[in-house]
């Protein structure tokens, strides 16, 4: 079945208007705070607070198409499938129908509206576990609906399970596209990683509630999410592999082709390149038109814009594309490939045009005057080389952190980008030198401005203060999730950002990262008064106080308390009420040396 973007999205739509749906249209791709991230990575995201049992508006069976941005795997764009701006199907049913109207639907979607042959889908569901029974019905219910019996394969929590840290939860069921590749072996599945299996869809049936980690009850509104991505189902549709090569990129590869005198394909260097330009430039043109637009900046979701843009540039440079071309590129999505899907990007053209231009200028200056600092230190260590050959010694192919750092401080050339030209001279970076080098600059420079300020806080704003009271927040999570026993290592704050530094022996997993968020976004929401008072060190230790720098107090301290979910000896200065920090976005946990952890956040 060959189908164009704009046909998908209506038959999509078409289809569930049939059944009762109402189309809710989508959201700003820019996260509201609410929901914990800086975008919308998915189109349930938005009806969270529906999900959870609030009335809708609009009904109890909706519909739509969602815009979408993920940017954890922006490295990864460059390949046939991978992107960072993407759209998503939704439907759901908010304690209206479940899983045999459910299960129908999807199968006459699959096999009788796009033409899968019935043979050729297979599905899974949820196999149970201690807790919840196995999902037999939704099984019973597939197989009703059209889905060979064989076809069916039952899979733990990690593969069919969707839920948070509390509240509605429940199985789901993932539909896949059985191909041509033969079988890896006798238990070859779809959860296997060999490529037999492709997945199309996910239905989720939401019929617990999550009381904790061993207690799941019946849940009283049952509701069921469903979200099948366009471009994926595109890729399928048309016979295609690669995602560029649908109707949402076949025009601007098409310019680039032109442009360059050179067919995508032919080249692997150059197709890279095209697929990253088109990707990002995409993605930075739904970011500066959305409703709730943003502009590049070296904090939050406008520094992922900027990275964005300026990997688009740098790539550019790579195949002799001008920003000119890179320009025509946005100008054929807003004009030609969005202009009915998303006519706000029409309205906000010359805008998004404009601030585009503005930022590729600035960066295209800034990469001149890097990249030819960077071919020198690459020179220099070169050179070095030769002359510790003569001497029987070995120089390896590292760039110290003290020219990183040179080059992002006096040049503005990024450390990443830095990563990536290096990884293609096949060089190593000295990544902790420069973030070593970068501490001292930050710290050199408060000394030299302002003095030294308390709490590691680079200075005494306000907004540094907001971040202040919340690594004491964050400090009080780790402290609930590991023990007692974890401290305070070190931190470093200033109005962007905070990093703080303690003693956990492992890496965090995302389930654990997104548990210390809630912890401390809950408490955010409870509007919590920080109070102080002013006692002697055994009176704060009494008082269950925790602190580890004591030896920089006087005798009498400072003892901050937010509610009952934190109490520690610190100098200071804090916000007034939790409320005042709005919502936490932790954007980094990494290792910062042996048995010590170190996140890093911004308040957005």
């Amino acid at each position: 079945m060959k189908i164009t973007s704009k046909q998908l999205r209506k038959i999509w739509l078409d289809f569930y208007k049939e059944r009762g749906h109402v189309d809710i249209g989508g959201v700003s791709l820019i996260g509201d705070g609410s929901t914990g991230v800086m975008f919308n990575v998915a189109g349930m995201q938005p009806l969270m607070p529906y999900l959870l049992g609030k009335k809708h508006p609009m009904g109890t069976r909706l519909c739509n198409v969602q815009g979408c941005v993920r940017t954890i795997d922006i490295d990864s764009v460059g390949d046939s499938t991978h992107c960072t701006f993407f759209e998503m199907l939704g439907s759901w049913s908010l304690g209206d129908y479940f899983k045999e109207e459910r299960t129908k639907w999807s199968f006459e979607l699959l096999n009788k509206v796009f033409g899968f042959p019935a043979d050729r889908l297979a599905v899974t569901v949820f196999a149970g576990n201690e807790n919840v029974p196995r999902d037999d019905e939704t099984a019973f219910y597939r197989e009703k609906s059209g889905i060979k019996k064989e076809n069916i394969y039952f899979l733990p929590k990690e593969d069919n399970w969707w839920e948070l840290d509390r509240g509605p939860c429940g199985p789901d069921s993932e539909m896949f596209y059985i191909t041509d590749k033969k079988p890896c072996g006798k238990n070859c599945n779809p959860g296997c990683s060999c490529g037999r299996f492709v997945e199309v869809g996910n239905d989720v049936f939401m019929q617990y509630e999550k009381i904790d980690d061993n207690k799941y009850i019946p849940l009283k509104q049952k509701n069921v999410d469903t979200g099948w991505g366009l471009e994926r189902l595109l890729v399928f549709l048309n016979n295609l592999s690669d995602v560029y090569l649908t109707d949402l990129f076949v025009d601007v590869i098409g310019h680039m082709e032109k442009t360059l005198g050179i067919k995508y394909g032919e080249d692997e260097k150059i197709t890279k390149a095209m697929r990253i330009i088109a990707d990002h430039t995409r993605t930075a043109v739904m970011l500066i038109g959305d409703v709730n637009g943003i502009l590049p900046s070296n904090v939050g979701a406008g520094y992922i814009l900027r990275r964005l843009i300026r990997r688009a540039v740098r790539y550019a440079r790579d195949i002799n594309l001008e920003l000119d071309e890179i320009i025509d590129v946005a100008k054929i999505f807003i004009e030609k490939v969005y202009n009915e899907s998303y006519p706000l990007l029409l309205e906000k053209e010359e805008y998004i045009i404009s601030e585009l231009l503005t930022e590729m200028e600035k960066f295209n200056k800034a990469l001149e005057e890097g990249r030819k600092e960077f071919d020198k230190v690459i020179f220099g260590i070169e050179k070095h080389k030769e002359f510790a050959k003569t001497k029987g010694e070995v120089v390896p192919d590292i760039i110290s952190g003290k020219a990183c750092f040179r080059l992002y401080d006096t040049f503005g050339f990024p450390f990443e980008l830095t990563q990536e030209l290096a990884k293609e001279r096949v060089f190593d970076v000295d990544e902790e030198g420069f973030k070593k080098a970068f501490e001292e600059h930050q710290e050199k420079s408060r000394t030299a401005s302002a003095g030294t300020f308390k709490g590691g806080l680079a200075d005494s704003s306000y907004e540094s203060a907001k971040l202040h009271t919340a690594t004491h927040l964050l400090m009080a999570g780790l402290r609930k999730m590991f023990g007692p026993q974890v401290m305070q290592k070190g931190s470093n704050i200033t109005p962007e950002r905070l990093r703080l530094d303690f003693n956990v022996d492992h890496k965090m997993t995302p389930e654990e990262i997104a548990n210390l968020e809630n912890f401390v976004n809950d408490a955010i929401k409870k509007e919590i008064p920080v109070t102080y008072e002013e006692m002697s060190i055994s009176d704060a230790k009494k008082s269950g106080a925790v602190g580890v720098f004591e030896s920089k107090y006087g005798d009498i301290v400072k003892v901050y308390s937010i509610g009952d979910v934190s109490k520690e000896i610190c100098g200071g200065p804090h916000a007034k009420n939790t409320k005042d920090l709005h919502h936490l976005k932790i954007t980094k946990e990494e290792s910062s040396s042996s048995g010590i952890r170190r996140i890093k956040a911004i308040l957005d």
